[in-house]
C-alpha cells in the first residue's frame, strides 16, 4: 500500500470516530465514509475499547522482515555482482530460487521462493525465468532435420472436405413431426 493511501485511510478512521463521538450508527458511518458495513462496525468495536487512539494504524501488515537493514544492502550488492559470481555459471539470470538459496548461505536464513520474489521486488530486482535451451544447441543442424527428417515423420494431416464444422444440422421447419418440440411455433 502507498504511503498516500494509507493516510487517505488514517483519515478515514479518524472521521469514523468523530461520527461515533456523535452517536452517529455504524450503516449511516459506512455509508457517509464509503466503506464496508463490516469496516463500519468493526471500528466503531475498536473506538468503543479505547477511543481515537485505537483506529490509529499500527504500520504495515505481515510480517516483517528476517534481515536487517545491513543485510539487505549486502543481499543488494550480491544481486548486483550477477549469478555468476556466486556459482551459476549457465546463466546470468537471478530467479527467485537461487536467490533464496544466496540467503540461505550467505545469512544463514531460510526464504520461501514467494518471499525471495517479494524480497527482491523491494530491493528492485526482478526475477527471472531462464530460457530452457540447451547451450551446445545446433541452431543449422536443427534446421536441417527440420527440412529432411521432420516431412518424412509428420503425419499427414486430414483432407479438408472431410469434417464439418458444425456440430449438429438443424433440420428444416417442414421435416418437424407435429408432436415435436417447437413443432407449434413452426
Amino acid at each position: 500500500m502507498t504511503p498516500s493511501a494509507r493516510r487517505r485511510r488514517e483519515v478515514v478512521r479518524m472521521q469514523a470516530a468523530e461520527l461515533f463521538a456523535q452517536q452517529v450508527k455504524p450503516p449511516e458511518v459506512a455509508r457517509q465514509l464509503r466503506v464496508s458495513l463490516k469496516s463500519a462496525y468493526q471500528w466503531q468495536q475498536l473506538w468503543r475499547q479505547g477511543g481515537a487512539d485505537e483506529l490509529l494504524s499500527r504500520g504495515p501488515g505481515g510480517s516483517r522482515c528476517r534481515l536487517s537493514p545491513r543485510c539487505l544492502e549486502k543481499l543488494t550488492r550480491y544481486l548486483e555482482q550477477g549469478p555468476a559470481a556466486h556459482g551459476w555459471t549457465e546463466d546470468q539470470v537471478w530467479t527467485a530460487a537461487r536467490v533464496a538459496t544466496l540467503i540461505g548461505r550467505k545469512f544463514h536464513v531460510s526464504y520461501s521462493v514467494s518471499g525471495a520474489t517479494r524480497l527482491m521486488h523491494r530491493l528492485g530486482f526482478s526475477p527471472q525465468v531462464p530460457a530452457r535451451r540447451v547451450a551446445e544447441r545446433d541452431e543449422q543442424a536443427v534446421a536441417a532435420w527440420k527440412e529432411a527428417t521432420w516431412t518424412e515423420v509428420k503425419e499427414p494431416g486430414r483432407p479438408a472436405g472431410a469434417t464439418s464444422a458444425s456440430k449438429t444440422r438443424q433440420a428444416s421447419p417442414g421435416s418437424r413431426h407435429e408432436d415435436a418440440r417447437g413443432a407449434g411455433a413452426a
